[in-house]
C-alpha cells in the first residue's frame, strides 16, 4: 500500500543516515557537527513515520511555502 511504501522510503533514509553516522570519524568538532546532522536526519525520518513533527520542520514549511521574510 502507499503507506507501507512511504514507511519503507523513510526507514531507508533513516538507515542511510545512521550508516553515514557510523562511518564518520569523530575526532574534531567539525566531524561532530557532521555526525550530529546525520543523527538529526535519522530522527526526522522516523518522525515522519510516527507523526512526530518538531518545530524545525514547521518552520521549514512556513519559510518554504509562505515566503516569510522576503
Amino acid at each position: 500500500s502507499l503507506t507501507q511504501s512511504r514507511h519503507s522510503r523513510h526507514l531507508g533514509a533513516c538507515a542511510a543516515a545512521l550508516a553515514r553516522f557510523g562511518r564518520g570519524e569523530r575526532g574534531d568538532i567539525g566531524d561532530l557537527a557532521v555526525a550530529a546532522e546525520q543523527l538529526r536526519v535519522a530522527r526526522r525520518e522516523l518522525g515522519r513515520i510516527t507523526g512526530h513533527v518538531g518545530a524545525e520542520e514547521v518552520l521549514d514549511i512556513i519559510f518554504r511555502d509562505f515566503c516569510v521574510g522576503k
